[in-house]
């Protein structure tokens, strides 16, 4: 028998009791609702939000600041020490992290602050069991809100938590702490062995999409055309839908950078090539700004949309136009922009049908170890994490006295 399961049988083998996190807590509060006058770009005292709570982890990173005097004034609401638990409860809802050391810092009303009654509940077990799917689900079901979604203190008071016995949170706390470091140090190993991977794709894609200038030398049998000669622009069969008028479905609705809803019609159905249309990705390129999508669904006119004859001459359309530099074709300062018209001049070269065969097939598999969340690296990362949310879970699953 290991050490919990005689600590549970010991100490509490008729289960136990579960209680609101009102009667755990010695208190809790959000940060201030309203942002203080004086606000500076650098300084001593930050002011934090939501954003700066991720994986259990407070990043200090910020662009808001203020004085010693008002930092003084404000801090009385919240007065983070040492062993308070933060929660996330307006917009990316559910983040939580433990706080390791008296913080000099001001929060923002998306992040509540609790502090513990450590006679009854350790920090550290409070943050696992609010990491809890059970919790988690809870968080989510109730939140209020559409375009900002949000909890009520007096929502996050009600929430339920196991109480064990202090021996029992210790010895859980201790064995989650082992296994998240663990499973810490081998997602930082497979995320590098990602970047290596991604590396050797780009240099790959970039070999194999290597023909020869386009207006000098070329390589044999390959043809430069533009864009509106080998694929069919469907744009005028675009239609924007405000977020207030969509009904939400099964269907996604894309926009410039991938799915950013689902509704309950189509206007597509088939396979499609979207090229980014505006937006800052088109030049800072941080993620595709040319993706294919297939089946039924919805495009707004924040991307174009590419019909192709064949799958090989889509994919490698997809491949080529996300490796090259886009700027003398793009338009516009503040907005970035693409338009239908320069979309038309881009040349792209076009080797033989057999050729274009044999790149798409070396880089679909490169793909598809890269980023395949299914298969692949990506898959691996993801299926660790379900098996430490799996053990977590179980861990924190107490027969209810």
């Amino acid at each position: 028998m290991s050490k919990l399961s005689e600590l549970i049988e010991k100490l509490c083998p008729d289960g136990v009791e579960y209680k609101a996190l009102n009667e755990i807590a010695e208190h809790y509060t959000d940060g201030m609702h309203n942002l203080p006058k004086g606000i500076m770009d650098s300084g001593e005292y930050p002011i934090l939000s939501a954003q700066n709570i991720s994986g259990g982890i407070i990043d200090m990173n910020t662009s808001k600041y203020v004085l010693g005097e008002t930092f003084e004034v404000e801090n009385k609401r919240t007065n983070v020490r040492q062993g308070d638990v933060l929660l996330t409860i307006v917009g990316a809802i559910g983040r939580v992290a433990v706080v390791e050391k008296d913080l000099k810092a001001l929060f923002q009303r998306s992040v509540c602050v609790i502090k513990p009654n450590l006679s009854i509940i350790e920090s550290k077990f409070l943050r696992y069991a609010l990491e809890s799917s059970s919790i988690q689900n809870y968080i989510q079901v109730n939140a209020h809100g559409a375009a900002q979604r949000g909890l009520y203190l007096n929502q996050v008071g009600e929430i339920k938590i196991p109480v064990p016995p202090l021996e029992v949170q210790r010895e859980i706390v201790r064995i989650l702490d082992k296994y998240t470091a663990f499973e810490t140090e081998l997602e930082e190993n497979l995320t590098a062995e990602l970047e290596l991977r991604r590396k050797q794709y780009e240099f790959y894609r970039d070999k194999l999409l290597n023909f020869g200038n386009k207006s000098g030398e070329v390589t044999p049998e390959v043809v430069w055309k533009t864009i509106n000669e080998i694929s069919e622009n469907c744009d005028n069969q675009r239609k924007p839908v405000t977020g207030k008028n969509r009904i939400a479905g099964d269907y996604p609705y894309y926009g410039a950078s991938g799915v950013v809803d689902h509704v309950n019609d189509y206007i597509f159905e088939g396979d499609y090539l979207l090229v980014s249309e505006d937006g800052a990705n088109l030049l800072a390129r941080s993620t595709p700004i040319a993706f294919s999508i297939s089946g039924k669904n919805w495009v707004n006119n924040h991307a174009h949309v590419l019909k192709f004859e064949t799958y090989e001459e889509r994919r490698f359309a997809e491949f080529y136009l996300n490796s090259i530099d886009l700027s003398q074709w793009v338009t516009g300062g503040a907005q970035p922009k693409l338009n239908q018209q320069n979309l038309n001049k881009i040349p792209i070269p076009v080797p033989p049908l057999a050729e274009q065969r044999r790149i798409v097939a070396i880089l679909d598999r490169f793909d598809a170890l890269c980023n395949d969340l299914t298969s692949g690296i990506p898959a691996e990362i993801a299926a660790r994490q379900k098996q430490y949310e799996y053990y977590r879970d179980k861990l924190l699953s107490f027969r209810q006295k």
